[in-house]
């Protein structure tokens, strides 16, 4: 019963943290009947999510973190946002990995679910900035002899368990890829892709720099987020793998800037 009420848990809050940044913010009142919960339970959601920045708690409600811009959620905390919507995007963009190519990941969620979705494909060589990511890889198939190569950069470790600054940047620089998958804080048709971490932005667009290919992976909830930095513009993506949330008006944008628009259906 204990791991249930958690798991449950784990759901409203991500709920919660959705409807606060697609709505910019939220009423007690509304979240009780909508989950259907107490008002003390969902209190506690709310401090649970204060406590990791995902919120700022106001009188009645909650709202997005005054510095939302810079703000910068931890791993775990992403992890719980449209995890559906991830799987699905993951799986879509595992179609387009051929074997025995050189490909990048950056940090992210969407690029971790993907990542566990390529432990089967032959003869890749990873190139990653992303702890997580890395471990998935290397925790696949051991031994095996056709196993993923995976390159792993140095670099100062952020919130969302990504190596990035100086080192980081160096070791990419020095390297070409078929296929850059790269996960996005914020997706937008003036900014373009961006991220809320200054020294990730730099690390980010060492990464788009050194592929042939740039693929973004985002659910529908980044279209219209803008970080603290830019990274790229749209011209610079060639394809955007998303899910089935994204806006009539957003595919129409994105078809007439990127080559192709990936719209992942639910998992069947």
């Amino acid at each position: 019963m204990g791991e249930q009420q958690s798991l449950l848990a784990e759901q409203r809050r991500a709920l919660i943290a959705d409807e606060v940044r697609r709505r910019g913010g939220v009423r007690v009142n509304e979240l009780t009947r909508r989950l259907g919960v107490s008002d003390m339970t969902v209190r506690r959601d709310l401090d649970v999510l204060a406590r990791q920045g995902v919120l700022e708690k106001v009188h009645g409600g909650a709202v997005p973190p005054a510095d939302a811009s810079a703000h910068e959620p931890g791993f775990e905390a992403k992890s719980g946002l449209e995890p559906d919507a991830k799987e699905s995007i993951a799986r879509e963009a595992a179609a387009l990995v051929s074997p025995g190519t050189a490909i990048a990941l950056s940090g992210g969620t969407t690029t971790y679910a993907l990542a566990k979705r390529l432990t089967g494909v032959p003869d890749l060589t990873v190139v990653t900035n992303s702890v997580r990511v890395a471990d998935v890889l290397h925790a696949a198939q051991p031994g095996a002899e056709r196993q993923a190569a995976v390159v792993l950069t140095g670099g100062v470790r952020t919130p969302s368990d990504s190596l990035v600054g100086p080192v980081a940047d160096q070791a990419i620089r020095s390297l070409h890829v078929d296929v850059l998958f790269i996960g996005v804080h914020g997706i937008a048709p003036e900014a373009g892709l961006s991220t809320p971490n200054l020294a990730e932005a730099e690390t980010n667009r060492c990464l788009v720099r050194s592929a042939r290919r740039v693929v973004v992976v985002a659910d529908h909830t980044k279209w219209g987020t803008v970080g603290l930095s830019s990274f790229a513009t749209l011209d610079e993506v060639d394809t955007l793998v998303t899910d089935e949330g994204l806006g009539e008006e957003a595919r129409a944008e994105v078809a007439e800037r990127l080559r192709l628009l990936v719209v992942a259906g639910p998992q069947g």
